[in-house]
This record gives structure tokens, C-alpha cells and sequence, in this order.
């Protein structure tokens, strides 16, 4: 049985074998519309989520099976004082595969030790977001045609963005990639990032300030927003959310062929005018979310990919 609780718990080889496998579902759909037929996917969300939820439920629901669970903690029994390993014990004997999202980092860690199906972390915290980072890197695949030799412009909250972390930390397992950091002082990377994984992997990052400045240098661009939730005071939230906001005259000194991505939900850190760029790759991200949990879904309960006879990861 295998989990998903970081983007390295995927070797390299298993991580383009699941984007291989998002591609062939996202251009043949009908031929996996009933392989998890019979099969139950728990959403147990202790935090607020749309996409997240909504995407593992449509995948679940394109596969053939069905969905159960929750989308807030005051709906489950945490509000009585259950425990994270109580309850995935329990949601065990009701599903045959979870995917989790806790505002505490390491909670979905816990689920797997205790759950007897595999678990996905579907975001803990500021931590981890690991199917966002594989969805990430299809749509980066798809535009540029690659994952290697980039140069990857990450802007925003980069202290409490979990999609920048899980993103940094799978971007560096590819050769001849760089990253650009631009955030103010109050929201740079945390220094575990870069002396756990920049500085060991010889990755080159520069942490910067101007995201107009840098702009011309990106072929890819990863916008974040200011995340309210993640602060204690409010004040400060308002101060900074406001810092960078890429707009459509922004967008004309970067390369033509550079795509924009967020995870979302935006605030205005991209105005409505850059929707309609060709370069704007956000959209396409959602619906590479259905492909990649497709994908994730099929794989972690052990199913056969219909195109190849094969089982994509090895128990």
C-alpha cells in the first residue's frame, strides 16, 4: 500500500510515469469512466477548499466510483475531540482510498501510520500540497514541453505557500533549473527550503524584490496570493497583500512564450485583463487537477490502466 503525503514519497521515474498517465487520461476520458467502479474516496477537508475537494470528487466520480466525507472540521467529529489516527482508523472501514486536507502541518502523516487504505495529503498547513505540485508540473510539461533547464520566477507569499514548497522541492530533482524568489522581507522562502533543499541539490536561487525587474528573465512564472488565513495580524495582512499585483502592461516584458500559474483562488494579485493572454496557464492548472487526481486515484488503489494493461505504480 502507498501514500501520498509529500512529492518526494514519488521517485522521479514514478512522478513522470503519474504525468504520463494524467496525459493519456486527459486525452482519452471515456476509457477510464468506470475502472474504479465499486471504489469509495473519503474527502475528509478540515479546511475551507473548492477546488481541491470539488477536483478529487469529479476525479473520483470520472473514474466510475464514489464519494464520501466532509468539507469543514465542525462537521466532523473533531469538534467532539477525536483524535487525526482515530478517525482514519475509522474512515478505513468506510472507504478505500482518503484524501485529507489539515490545517496542521504533519496531520496527514499521522492518517497514513494509522489507516489501512492509502492517504493523500491533499494540504497540511503551510507544508505540503503534493498533487497541486503534480499538476503543477503537467501544466509546465504541457507548455514548455519540458522540466528541466528552467528558470522558474516564484512571487507572493513564499513563507506560507505550501504549493511554492512542494513546487521548489520537486523542481530540483530536474537538471539545469534555477528559481527567482520575489516576495518582500516579511514573506521570503523559510530557511529550511534553502538549507535543506537548494543549498544541498547546487540548485542557483536568487532572492529578490522586483517582480518587474525580473519578469524578462522567467520562462515560467508562479504567482501566489497574500494568504489571510496564515496570519496572526491583520494589519500586517493588509500591508502586504497588495505588493504584487501582475497585470496585463506588466506581462508585455516578459517572453512571449512564458505561462503565468497560480494555484489559486486569486485575490488581485492577477488582474481579470491577463485571463485572456495566451500565456495565462491557471485555468488550464484546474483542469489538469481532475487528470492528475485521475491519475493519483487509479494509481494508489493498485487499478490497471486500460491504454497499457499495466499497473503505473509498483506496490
Amino acid at each position: 500500500m502507498r501514500h501520498l503525503i509529500d512529492p518526494l514519497d514519488f521517485t522521479l521515474e514514478e512522478t513522470n510515469d503519474i504525468l504520463d498517465f494524467a496525459d493519456r487520461i486527459g486525452q482519452n476520458r471515456s476509457a477510464y469512466a468506470h475502472i474504479a467502479d465499486g471504489k469509495k474516496l473519503a474527502t475528509l477537508f478540515y479546511e475551507p477548499s473548492t477546488r481541491t475537494r470539488l477536483s478529487f470528487e469529479s476525479a473520483m466520480l470520472s473514474l466510475g466510483g464514489q464519494t464520501l466525507g466532509f468539507a469543514g472540521a465542525e462537521q466532523s467529529s473533531a469538534t467532539k475531540g477525536e483524535t487525526v489516527a482515530d478517525t482514519a482508523r475509522v474512515i478505513s472501514c468506510y472507504a478505500d482510498i482518503i484524501a485529507m486536507r489539515h490545517p496542521k502541518e504533519g496531520a496527514p502523516l499521522r492518517a497514513s501510520m494509522y489507516a489501512t487504505v492509502p492517504v493523500i495529503n491533499a494540504g497540511d498547513g503551510g507544508h505540503n500540497h503534493p498533487s497541486q505540485t503534480l499538476i503543477d508540473l503537467l501544466t509546465i510539461r504541457q507548455r514548455k514541453g519540458r522540466l528541466d533547464h528552467l528558470t522558474v520566477g516564484f512571487c507572493g507569499d513564499l513563507k506560507f505557500g505550501r504549493t511554492v514548497h512542494s513546487l521548489v522541492n520537486s523542481l530540483v530533482r530536474y537538471p539545469g533549473n534555477q528559481f527567482y524568489f520575489i516576495s518582500p522581507e516579511e514573506l521570503r522562502v523559510p530557511g529550511y527550503l534553502i538549507d535543506d533543499t537548494l543549498k544541498p541539490s547546487q540548485t542557483p536561487y536568487h532572492e529578490v524584490t522586483s517582480l518587474e525587474e525580473t519578469l524578462p528573465k522567467l520562462d515560467v512564472l508562479y504567482m501566489t496570493r497574500v494568504q489571510k488565513e496564515r496570519f496572526f495580524n491583520e494589519e500586517d495582512y493588509i500591508r502586504l497583500k497588495g505588493t504584487y499585483i501582475l497585470t496585463r502592461e506588466k506581462l508585455q516584458a516578459a517572453k512571449p512564450d512564458m505561462p503565468v500559474l497560480h494555484p489559486l483562488p486569486r485575490v488581485d494579485e492577477i488582474t481579470a485583463d491577463v485571463d485572456n493572454d495566451s500565456r495565462a496557464a491557471y485555468f488550464q492548472q484546474v483542469q489538469n487537477g481532475v487528470y492528475i487526481r485521475m491519475a493519483l486515484i487509479a494509481s494508489l488503489l493498485g487499478l490497471e490502466d486500460p491504454l497499457t494493461g499495466k499497473k503505473v505504480l509498483p506496490c
